[in-house]
């Protein structure tokens, strides 16, 4: 792999969020989430359903849960995971390119770890749709860590569990608070426009539509 044009390191290990990156699944949390607040009663619209993006779910729902009398977030978090099982949520699907980019690799050898804002369980089962968790070294899930995205821990942890430094790693993301993350821990940051416009991704150093293009040897040549 090629050092960064500026003089960095070269990139050794890439570190994927999950959800919007390699699994397309907000159209599913966000059908879930306005179930949740429709539910109470309440007005739900695109500004608040976007604070949720990107972010540990119990995190998020903590900046609203005033606005549900009584409620509690662990319940009213399990109320919004129960709702993913509806019949008439959509199901989730593979973001184009990321099967192929992961296998790829893996062939090669190259270290990978998943960072995601999701529950164990949720991100192993999603996995399955771009080959298996078996493919990535390292799942670092909401239950590994203190503090979730923008703060930087989850991808500390993952840099540690591939055995490298951030400077030798490149994060994929797709949310601006993902992106904080990475590069709050010193990675160099792939956006996708999956879930946000490139407006909002400037953060990252490169932005890209989907992984269906992407080359790790290429990603940050001349």
């Amino acid at each position: 792999m090629t050092a960064h044009p500026s003089g960095a390191e070269p990139v050794r290990a890439a570190l994927f969020d999950l959800d919007g990156t390699l699994v397309a699944t907000e159209h599913r949390s966000r059908a879930a989430w306005t179930r949740l607040f429709r539910a109470h009663g309440l007005e739900v619209d695109d500004a608040l359903l976007a604070t949720f993006v990107g972010r540990r779910g119990q995190e998020a729902l903590a900046d609203h849960v005033h606005r549900f009398p009584g409620g509690s977030v662990p319940d009213l978090f399990e109320e919004a995971v129960g709702y993913l099982d509806g019949p008439d949520i959509p199901p989730p699907f593979p973001v184009p390119g990321a099967e192929v980019l992961v296998k790829k690799l893996h062939a090669e050898g190259v270290p990978m770890a998943v960072v995601t804002s999701g529950l164990r369980e949720h991100a192993r089962a999603l996995l399955d749709h771009v080959g298996g968790a078996g493919l990535f070294t390292a799942l670092i899930t909401a239950e590994d860590v203190r503090r979730g995205k923008p703060d930087p821990e989850g991808f500390l942890a993952g840099c540690a569990a591939l055995g490298v430094s951030p400077a030798q790693a490149v994060a994929f993301e797709d949310a601006p608070a993902g992106i904080a993350a990475a590069k709050a821990a010193g990675l160099r940051c792939v956006a996708l426009t999956t879930t946000h416009a490139a407006e909002a991704l400037g953060a990252a150093d490169l932005v890209a539509p989907d992984l269906a293009d992407i080359s790790m040897p290429r990603l940050f040549a001349a």
